[in-house]
């Protein structure tokens, strides 16, 4: 008969190699701050009116752009201090993570600098996204999860489900994550917790937090479904197919070793049973991003806290073996690859060369706004335009950021369109982008006079567009505005 099985050890936290990588991180995200120049949904997020919601995403992304921008200017790396703050603060939760199931100091300093040099840490710490907070929220809800149940305290509930909560005031994904944990209990347990008044108040203590978010989409129809359906609809294909090699490219291929090590520890280790939970949950969250179609990096916050529990059977082989000299050497060139593929390090030649903006639209989309935004100010003026009308958000927000003319910007793109479109006086417009192509029988007449050129060649979604003029709207802009919105 098997005797009862000895509680995990909590090893000493490794102060001394978290804070080592905690600033190396720091400094490399520092220096790439500038390099390249602005993303979109950077450009995006400081045009958007403060509101207490918009149709693609909830208040506070938009919120923290505002307020970098008021305390430090308007530049690019004020933007960039808040995801770095939330990758660097990233590597503590992981390293606790790992110690609460038992890893060593070496097994927490493999998790740090490991996930200091992964792709998903570095992009998403390098640019201002909504994915940037996920860097933090994510690890930290599970970190409590984790807890509660290994220290057998229903008080990390509470703390789980406010942190959650809180969460949705940026996202709401994260609902899917409070879903991927209920499950993996009822499915693997410990089922006892439902019996629990922690849980109950840690699920109270979410839908109160998320109330205010519940609201506005009650309210406004529900525009996160609209979104979803339209992503759906215009990525699902290639999303569905591009999901499963990103599982590994978003921490690396080293690490990705880590993340498989901890599915099959959790389903093997006795002492790891009460984890389970973890194994359901990842597995909701790969199905949704499956059945959704929406964005393959969905995956990011729950693959980073596989890796931290992953660390432990790697460091336990490593160190039976002798290898651990082998162990940073793989280590160290997984963070030279990912450096590669996430952050700004190529030069543009060699970007454009690479294809890897092909694969990571978050690089190619930090390259070309200015010269765009100058391409569409000369039009304006050689056809003296009343008005821009733009594409996507980022070419709205190029021009709102670097355009010269005065002439006011509009789109019909996610959020904007809800801003409304040009005076019902407007004759003449200038239209940026693929949109001009399918608007034309709206106007009287329309001329492609230029098309969006980066001048190094890297692709992205406006690289290679027409800029078109059109005159003569053939009713009034209130009543045909309906044609230009569009959501993706």
């Amino acid at each position: 008969m098997r005797g009862p099985q000895r509680p995990l050890v909590r090893h000493e936290f490794a102060l001394g190699p978290v804070a080592a990588a905690m600033l190396a991180l720091a400094v490399v995200l520092a220096v790439v701050a500038p390099l390249y120049g602005y993303h979109r949904d950077e450009l995006y997020f400081r045009m958007l009116p403060l509101q207490p919601g918009y149709v693609d995403q909830p208040p506070l992304t938009p919120v923290i752009a505002h307020a970098v921008i008021a305390l430090f200017g308007d530049g690019v790396v004020a933007l960039r201090i808040v995801p770095l703050l939330c990758a660097v603060l990233s590597l503590p939760v992981l390293a606790l993570i790992t110690r609460e199931v038992g890893g060593t100091r070496f097994a927490q300093a493999l998790t740090v600098w490991g996930m200091a040099g992964a792709t998903l840490t570095l992009m998403f710490g390098h640019v201002l996204l909504t994915a940037s907070l996920d860097l933090l929220v994510w690890p930290a809800a599970l970190l409590c999860a984790v807890r509660a149940v290994l220290r057998d305290d229903g008080r990390w509930w509470l703390a789980a489900g406010a942190i959650i909560g809180a969460s949705t005031f940026n996202k709401l994904l994260v609902v899917v994550l409070m879903v991927g944990i209920a499950g993996g209990l009822a499915m693997c347990g410990p089922r006892r917790w439902f019996a629990s008044a922690w849980l109950w108040a840690g699920v109270a203590a979410a839908a109160a937090l998320a109330l205010p978010s519940a609201v506005y989409q009650v309210t406004h129809g529900w525009p996160q479904l609209a979104m979803g359906a339209a992503r759906a609809e215009d990525n699902a294909t290639e999303v569905r197919v591009l999901m499963w090699p990103m599982l590994i490219l978003l921490v690396g291929p080293v690490l990705a070793v880590f993340w498989v090590a901890a599915l099959h520890g959790l389903l093997r280790r006795p002492r790891w049973r009460p984890l389970r939970f973890l194994v359901v949950t990842f597995a909701v969250i790969v199905a949704f991003v499956f059945v959704g179609g929406t964005q393959f990096y969905y995956t990011a916050g729950v693959l980073a806290v596989l890796v931290a529990v992953g660390a432990v059977p790697v460091a336990d082989w490593v160190r039976t073996r002798g290898r651990t000299r082998w162990a940073w050497t793989l280590v160290a060139v997984n963070a030279a690859t990912c450096a590669v593929f996430a952050l700004p390090v190529l030069p543009l030649p060699a970007l454009a060369a690479s294809g890897i903006g092909d694969i990571n639209s978050a690089v190619g989309d930090q390259v070309g706004w200015e010269r765009y935004a100058g391409q569409i100010d000369a039009a304006v003026v050689a056809s003296s335009a009343e008005a821009i009308i733009t594409s996507t958000y980022g070419e709205a927000g190029a021009v709102d950021r670097f355009g010269t003319t005065g002439v006011p910007i509009f789109s019909g793109h996610n959020a904007l369109w809800d801003l409304g479109g040009p005076a019902e006086a407007t004759d003449t417009v200038v239209i940026a982008g693929g949109q001009g192509r399918f608007v034309t029988h709206v106007f009287d007449a329309c001329e492609v006079v230029d098309e969006l050129d980066n001048g190094v060649g890297v692709g992205n979604e406006e690289q290679g567009r027409p800029i078109t003029v059109c005159w003569g709207p053939v009713q009034g802009w209130t009543a045909m505005w309906e044609a230009f919105r569009h959501l993706d």
